[in-house]
């Protein structure tokens, strides 16, 4: 058997004051400050207060835990000949697949699985006068519910004199409760071509799941020499989606997705983009521009309506990595 402990016996000091009222304000001027300091993350902490009626009892809530947060930068360049730099940190990747084809193709990578509030992004291709490539990613990108803030993508893009880049991320599927900035700049100088898609789904319906709260801010420009000739600022929160159904809005699809070719002659391709779409989308044209408008009820059917208008305007194979999805 254990030995029993006892505390050894309380023996008052003989000096000790008998007056109730010195011994209160001896144990007040006796108690020891409590200071601030950090807690172990989910310990929570009781501290007691004296008082000359008693005891009061107060609880301290346990502070809010550090969430770990996606940084990352990847930056990609390529010359008439082939890679001329690649510089890449965090959690953004890229890599060139072998292609056995004229364009080479540079794919990008989040090696975090998705994007929440307080992750940075920033993905950075530029191509050099006579060359030519596509960008893509390798999957779909994903945006989950934020708990705080908005996570935050920069994509730059650069394409010389007599370049040609193709700019095709797969898709962006955004979850209730997301929040993502996002911000792709393209700077073309003379006659360069440029060609690029962005798709967005609204939640994933094969898994009934709806998106009633939201904040998207995507930002699409494009400028030919220093001077704009597209931009498109997308804005979408709650009250938008509370209309979604409007036919001034989504017309109720879950999915919908912006294609631009920008160059020389561009608004030639709408007659052939519009036959190719039939019912699934619309194209206009104007001043070296093609735009075209896709609506669906889901992620597959917009990948089929995109890749009929780039099927068109790109006039070649779409990434290899989009095959992967199903198109």
């Amino acid at each position: 058997m254990f030995p029993v402990l006892r505390s050894p016996p309380f023996i008052p000091s003989p000096h000790a004051s008998h007056n109730k009222e010195a011994e209160a304000a001896n144990f007040v001027a006796l108690k020891p400050k409590c200071g601030h300091r950090a807690l172990p993350r989910g310990v929570a902490v009781s501290s007691v207060a004296m008082t000359e009626t008693g005891a009061q009892m107060f609880d301290v809530a346990p502070p809010k835990p550090i969430l770990q947060r996606t940084r990352g930068e990847a930056c990609v360049r390529l010359g008439a000949n082939g890679l001329k730099g690649l510089r890449q940190q965090g959690s953004a990747k890229a890599f060139l697949p072998r292609i056995h084809g004229p364009e080479p193709e540079v794919v990008f990578l989040n090696t975090a699985g998705g994007l929440t509030g307080g992750d940075r992004m920033r993905f950075a291709l530029a191509v050099a006068a006579g060359a030519r490539a596509a960008g893509t990613t390798q999957a779909a990108e994903r945006a989950y519910r934020s708990a705080g803030g908005a996570a935050e993508v920069e994509v730059a893009l650069e394409v010389a004199e007599g370049a040609r880049l193709s700019w095709l991320p797969q898709e962006t599927i955004l979850f209730d409760g997301a929040a993502l900035h996002r911000r792709t700049v393209a700077a073309l100088r003379g006659s360069a071509w440029f060609l690029y898609c962005e798709m967005i789904v609204l939640g994933r319906a094969a898994m009934g799941e709806t998106v009633a709260q939201l904040d998207l801010f995507d930002h699409r420009e494009v400028r030919r020499d220093g001077k704009p000739v597209l931009v498109e600022p997308l804005r979408l929160a709650d009250a938008d989606l509370a209309r979604a159904g409007g036919a001034a809005v989504l017309s109720g699809a879950r999915a919908f997705a912006t294609v631009a070719l920008i160059a020389p002659g561009a608004e030639d391709a709408v007659g052939p983009v519009r036959a190719a779409l039939g019912e699934g989308g619309a194209a206009s044209g104007w001043d070296g521009k093609c735009i075209v408008r896709c609506l669906a009820p889901g992620a597959r059917e917009l990948r089929r309506a995109v890749a009929r208008a780039l099927a068109v305007l790109k006039g070649g194979p779409l990434p290899r990595v989009w095959t992967m999805g199903g198109v």
